[in-house]
């Protein structure tokens, strides 16, 4: 008797769940298998840096499903369960609880936070029992020192903040960063740490660090010794690929695929692990934003469903710092300034860096490559989306 069509799905992310999702709904009626290393049911990750870090969500309002919409989806969830290795040529996954057959794997083990070599008692945030021990130790915190000027550093700086600890925040390049908009928001998102009390120190170099009874002493290249209660490193993070090292996949900050997210025959993957093809550059690239994953997850279940091509999804991600929440969709150039959206029908936009606004990134031919709404109301930015081009072959480089 030939067994139903197997796919298996590494990573129970919001990716391998809505990998799992579209492929119910597309009718696939063959075995779905998702692995998770941790002993969670799946959970959604951007609330951590966000209600869970500020006490205003419980663990379980980030589950991705009650156990009753599990139970329809009808797929075998194994918790605990940490894959060890791949044979893309005998199609079978290594792991922790035995050998695995798939006619297709999907990869979705995302990123890991890259940990700071001289302050080896830091916090970081990637699982749900990092942002509860974080937020444990916020609340009881009266100085702490964020190490990493990029999104997760802005927010836990927001978070450290609203549980009203004296903040400061470290970074090296002397900019603030947010995602795939790089440093265009630096000085608007500096002058919104600044208004809510966040100390900034974008150009620290850390040469040591000791704890001890009264805290951890941070000393700095200038001579500088900083004393805290806490300290948060978030200095960026790497794909979780490790457990592939010894197959034949094409790995390079990420697992490469095509742009439509195919890794090998019977292999794709989706998420923060993922480097698809760029549609700019014709580079591989990753994109570390939950509604990049959500939508590559649902190319890739399209193909092996329908056998249709997906394409590189185009970016969009929000963040909120200090109450004020930001979106981005499109793709930013380092070297042009954002433009206010003033003027542009049915656009509207403030001026200042707390006011709303809505803000645009032009190719040299003035067409929009790319949105952001700050503190936009949502029609505005739902206009400002439609304005940007999704064929990135007639935009000029």
């Amino acid at each position: 008797m030939t067994r139903a069509p197997r796919v298996v799905v590494v990573g129970a992310s919001i990716g391998g769940v809505t990998a799992a999702e579209t492929l119910r709904r597309e009718g696939f009626d063959g075995e779905i298998v998702l692995l998770g290393d941790e002993r969670h049911r799946p959970y959604l990750r951007p609330p951590l840096s966000k209600q869970i870090l500020l006490g205003e969500w419980e663990p379980d309002q980030a589950s991705t499903h009650t156990v009753a919409q599990a139970e329809e989806l009808d797929v075998e969830l194994r918790t605990s369960c940490t894959a060890r290795g791949l044979d893309v040529a005998g199609r079978v996954v290594r792991t922790s609880q035995g050998d695995l057959a798939y006619d297709e794997l999907i990869v979705a083990t995302g990123s890991e936070p890259r940990r700071h070599p001289l302050l080896p008692m830091a916090l970081t945030l990637r699982t749900l029992e990092d942002a509860l021990a974080l937020r444990d130790g916020l609340r009881s915190a009266h100085r702490v020192a964020v190490v990493g000027a990029g999104v997760l550093g802005s927010e836990i700086a927001s978070a450290a903040r609203k549980h009203e600890a004296d903040t400061l925040l470290l970074g090296r390049s002397g900019t603030l960063t947010l995602g795939g908009v790089g440093t265009l928001l630096s000085d608007r998102l500096a002058r919104l740490h600044e208004d809510h009390g966040v100390e900034l120190d974008l150009r620290a170099e850390i040469v040591g660090a000791e704890s001890g009874l009264d805290g951890t002493r941070i000393e700095l290249a200038d001579g500088r010794i900083e004393l805290v209660d806490l300290v948060v490193a978030m200095i960026g993070a790497t794909p979780r690929t490790r457990w592939l090292d010894s197959s034949t996949l094409t790995i390079a900050d990420g697992v490469v695929c095509d742009r439509g997210g195919s890794a090998a025959p019977g292999v794709s993957a989706v998420g923060d692990v993922a480097a698809w093809v760029d549609p700019f550059t014709g580079r591989p690239s990753r994109v570390e934003h939950q509604s990049n994953a959500i939508e590559q997850a649902i190319a890739v279940a399209l193909r092996i469903a329908r056998g249709e091509l997906g394409t590189q999804p185009v970016p969009l991600f929000w963040s909120e710092v200090h109450g004020t929440r930001i979106h981005a969709y499109g793709w930013f150039d380092p070297e042009r300034p954002l433009v206010e959206a003033a003027g542009d029908p049915g656009i509207q936009s403030g001026t200042s860096a707390t006011d709303s606004a809505v803000l645009l990134s032009r190719d040299d031919t003035d067409r929009v490559r790319g949105a952001i709404g700050w503190n936009a109301p949502p029609r505005d930015f739902r206009a400002a989306r439609a304005a940007v081009l999704r064929t990135p072959e007639l935009i000029t480089h």
